[in-house]
């Protein structure tokens, strides 16, 4: 595991070789990223209570084995790379909670602010379910403020690292950000 972040030329390289197909690629990409793919995790997992079944090394390797199920990925930047596996991260939990809150509680997905609804604990898997399903109402809608929430609030990206994966500029990200979330509370508060 490096240090720190890995150079971002060195990662789009490297994802460039995997991309063409170059499996020892892949083989040197993993050291470099595998820190910052653990960072995000425990973002997404932070407030789980002691003891969750879920932890951040088992949301890293989740993602890595379908982040290299990706054969037909055309890997074009450190960026694109972090927002799928942030993409794929937040399946995994949405699938994790979705399992634990019907299971546990029959169904219904109680309201909870937008803040809150990300940690996955039993009281608040409900709420991921029901984010995610608001998630799904606004991409139908506007498909560039649902990829903005997801890279944001789910990946962890900043502004400019999500305007850059969108290619569009900053200020758009963060006029959408703010549109995103108040449609977001509409309709968590709705439910």
């Amino acid at each position: 595991m490096s240090d720190g972040p890995a150079p971002p030329g060195e990662v789009t390289g490297l994802l460039a070789a995997w991309s063409a197909g170059d499996r020892a690629a892949l083989d040197r990409l993993v050291p470099l990223v595998e820190r910052e793919l653990h960072a995000l995790a425990r973002r997404r997992l932070r407030g789980e209570r002691p003891g969750h079944t879920l932890q951040a090394t088992a949301l890293v390797n989740e993602a890595y084995l379908r982040l290299v199920d990706q054969r037909q990925a055309q890997w074009h930047s450190r960026g694109q790379f972090f927002a799928i596996a942030a993409r794929l991260m937040r399946r995994i939990l949405i699938d994790h909670a979705r399992r634990h809150a019907y299971a546990k509680r029959g169904g219904g997905a109680p309201a909870l602010p937008l803040d809150e609804a990300c940690v996955v604990g039993e009281e608040r898997a409900a709420g991921l379910v029901a984010l995610d399903d608001a998630l799904g109402l606004l991409s139908s809608v506007d498909e560039r403020k649902a990829r903005i929430v997801e890279l944001r609030y789910f990946g962890g990206l900043s502004v400019d690292e999500t305007a850059a994966v969108l290619g569009v500029h900053p200020d758009t990200v963060n006029r959408d950000w703010q549109r995103a979330k108040a449609f977001l509370r509409r309709e968590l508060a709705a439910r």
